[in-house]
């Protein structure tokens, strides 16, 4: 994109005076972002870190990870049915230049193959500049459009300015896997509580939060980090909403160790007339235990009204629930004995909440418009559900019997990951095919 505005040329140009990535960056990454690799072929080990090779014990075939005699290293052991090992990871470096607060994106890749010492590339594919008003404009490479992925960079042209809000696009919010520790930072935004960490959060959504958002600035302030990963996730109308619940909990010292459960348990007072603001209810000692108490009370009192009012309520639900989500019926994915499906019916998510015992259905989450439900089962049984955002094509939740973690969690995630294009698709085709106003 050729820069057209006085701030878009602004930003060219003090993007091509910024000094290149230092060597001793590249270095710390190759030491430090980087998994050590081995690989068992014709059984015999190989230590892709330091080409050691080894024979190994009958009881450590079959382990997913060894440590090499030679280099000691920790190994994770990779399939053998391939020639060339890759792992890429992102790396970011914080720096600041002209009054703007800069996050250097740096794509690493470590190259391995057995017998050879491992390679690396390394290459600054992106950068975002926020002003400290927390407005971020960013200058990237170009990629594949043809690419679903975010990796297919174009290493050849120099880095162009984007269109505002490319950095909200999913295909390229890229939240790095280390933040290299040497970093610059404005005086405002240490004066807005930063101080050397950004808690797993991507760090020019951080910066951008802490410079035009007081709510972000006092839960950092607060030191309440799982609030402010969740409030920067998908979720801040939620903490908005529940915002003096939130202040009780900071005048207590409360910390919550789920927040998505917490704000289930927020609706549960509410529907029990329970003060959401009072400590006492608000600080629950187990917040697991006073969640599920709820939710069975809930549950208990919903199958209390007669069988024709209920069926009554399902099906005016149904109706509106088929209106705003028709366009995903009928997605399925599915590897080996697990499938994924999206809930087509309101009866259903009663059905996913009784089976799991958690609380889809007591809490309405059909009804919620920017939530896509699906279910995941092995052998037509229930085994977790998941809450997807429309807006921001992510994972929120994945739950599995009484809200804790499903042992099938990692597969349920990462076939769902693999197929969220396919959930974009059918948005795209409900807004081509919407009639003009």
């Amino acid at each position: 994109m050729i820069p057209k505005t006085r701030t878009e040329k602004q930003l060219t140009s003090l993007s091509a005076s910024l000094s290149p990535i230092k060597p001793e960056v590249f270095t710390w990454a190759e030491q430090h972002i980087f998994l050590k690799w081995g690989v068992l072929s014709r059984s015999k080990f190989y230590c892709l870190q330091c080409t050691h090779v080894w024979k190994p014990s009958c009881e450590k075939t079959c382990a997913k990870f060894t440590t090499c005699p030679a280099c000691a290293g920790k190994l994770k052991m990779m399939p053998c049915n391939q020639v060339h090992f890759k792992e890429t990871q992102y790396l970011a470096v914080i720096d600041s230049c002209a009054g703007f607060q800069v996050v250097r994106m740096i794509i690493s890749q470590k190259l391995m193959k057995k017998n050879f010492i491992p390679t690396y590339f390394h290459k600054e594919v992106m950068q975002h500049w926020i002003n400290p008003k927390g407005e971020v404009r960013t200058l990237a490479l170009s990629t594949n459009v043809f690419s679903q992925t975010c990796d297919a960079w174009q290493f050849n042209p120099p880095l162009e300015i984007k269109p505002k809000d490319f950095s909200r696009n999913a295909k390229y919010f890229i939240n790095p896997y280390k933040v290299y520790p040497q970093i610059k930072v404005l005086p405002i935004l240490k004066r807005n509580g930063f101080k050397s960490s950004v808690y797993d959060i991507a760090p020019h959504l951080l910066f951008s939060s802490l410079l035009s958002d007081p709510i972000a600035e006092t839960l950092l302030k607060a030191r309440q980090l799982n609030l402010l990963q969740y409030y920067l996730g998908a979720s801040r109308q939620h903490i908005r909403r529940n915002w003096q619940a939130v202040k009780t909990v900071i005048r207590n010292g409360y910390k919550i160790s789920d927040v998505s459960i917490w704000e289930d348990y927020l609706e549960l007072l509410r529907y029990f007339n329970k003060d959401p603001f009072c400590g006492k209810y608000v600080c629950p000692e187990n917040l697991g235990e006073a969640h599920d108490h709820l939710v069975k009370k809930k549950r208990d009192l919903l199958r209390k009204k007669k069988l024709q009012d209920l069926r009554l309520e399902i099906e005016k639900a149904q109706k509106k629930y088929a209106s705003d989500k028709k366009r995903f019926f009928g997605l399925l994915f599915k590897e080996k004995e697990l499938t994924i499906s999206v809930i087509e019916n309101v009866k259903d998510f009663m059905m996913e909440g009784d089976n799991l015992g958690h609380c889809v259905f007591t809490n309405e989450y059909y009804d919620r418009k920017d939530s896509l439900i699906l279910s995941a089962k092995i052998a037509e049984q229930s085994v977790g559900t998941i809450e997807i955002s429309l807006s921001r094509m992510e994972i929120l939740q994945c739950r599995g019997m009484k809200n804790k973690r499903s042992k099938h969690h990692e597969k349920i995630v990462n076939l769902l990951s693999q197929n969220l294009y396919l959930i974009k698709e059918r948005m795209k085709k409900r807004m081509k095919t919407a009639p003009l106003q």
